[in-house]
């Protein structure tokens, strides 16, 4: 027996096998002696499940949950939270390589914060550095200002770890909201949250990634138009301004207020003045100068009215 508080990684996976045998021996491997694995597989085509279950047959804290039906990962993560018993919780993605000492870090650094996360390394799908850092292309964040979230996030799931506390204000995912940046923004609102410098994983870049933080070209099947991006944005803010245990709740609404205009004007000056009048806040994240950011705010001048007539 322990006194150490338990701390749960959930561990999501889907069609995994390539690299998933590397990051679960990081996981197993852990430093921290109070831990349990919950993986929750979403419906794998390819050899993970049995790649799981060599590992479970193994380990006795490790234990496999199998979906029906295909989740998608942001529901699959609510899920695999859901199992978890821990006092903590970790995220891990499964084509990542952790740390050994990542958890008992995290552990010795979280204080009353409800969450914490650290900085990670880009590797590329062959396990080799890029030579560059999450931190290198955003500002890290520690407070309880949430409007630091609004536009951007920071926090990688796979570099996160919440106090179970914070699931008293948890009202599920949203489908629009990335899990990683529901989460922050719910833990800076709930407690605040804080981060260590420390490089505790090495973060796999590659085409089938859920998220791409290098903006890496992946082809135009890829990319976005401008269209889909104003109705992204508009969704996003929506669900921030609707989440239920808001601090600073008129700022919210102000903000998705002026979203929500902009879906019904062909200029939206006033939204781009309050986006570079608080640029302090709402793009904290950016490591951008000045000026850059002058030119940022001003994208959100043009209505959606008129970037339809150019589509």
């Amino acid at each position: 027996m322990t006194d150490k508080p338990l701390v749960s990684i959930a561990l999501c996976t889907y069609n995994g096998a390539q690299y998933l045998a590397q990051q679960l021996e990081t996981l197993v491997g852990q430093t921290y002696p109070n831990i349990e694995i919950i993986a929750v597989d979403d419906v794998s085509k390819d050899d993970t499940v049995n790649i799981l279950e060599q590992f479970a047959a193994r380990h006795t804290n490790f234990s496999i949950h199998r979906n029906t039906e295909n989740l998608g990962y942001i529901k699959n993560f609510e899920k695999a939270i859901s199992l978890c018993k821990g006092q903590y919780i970790a995220l891990a993605d499964q084509d990542d390589i952790w740390e050994l000492n990542k958890i008992e870090l995290l552990l010795q650094n979280i204080g009353n914060a409800a969450l914490i996360y650290h900085d990670s390394e880009f590797i590329d799908e062959q396990g080799l550095s890029i030579g560059r850092k999450v931190s290198d292309v955003r500002n890290f964040y520690a407070g309880t200002n949430a409007n630091i979230f609004l536009l951007e996030n920071c926090v990688s799931g796979h570099a996160l770890m919440f106090n179970r506390e914070l699931l008293k204000y948890f009202t599920g995912f949203n489908r629009e909201v990335i899990h990683d940046w529901w989460l922050t923004y719910m833990a800076c609102n709930n407690g605040g949250v804080t981060f260590i410098n420390d490089v505790l994983v090495k973060y796999r870049q590659h085409t089938q990634a859920n998220t791409n933080i290098l903006r890496q070209d992946r082809g135009e099947a890829k990319k976005k138009d401008s269209l889909l991006r104003i109705e992204k944005l508009h969704a996003i803010a929506a669900a921030f301004a609707g989440y239920p245990y808001n601090t600073d709740q008129a700022f919210k609404q102000r903000y998705f207020k002026l979203m929500d205009m902009r879906m019904h004007s062909y200029f939206s000056f006033r939204l781009f003045w309050f986006i570079f009048n608080r640029r302090d806040s709402l793009l904290y994240i950016q490591k951008k100068s000045a000026l850059s950011k002058f030119n940022f705010s001003l994208k959100y001048a043009w209505g959606y009215l008129l970037k339809k007539l150019f589509n």
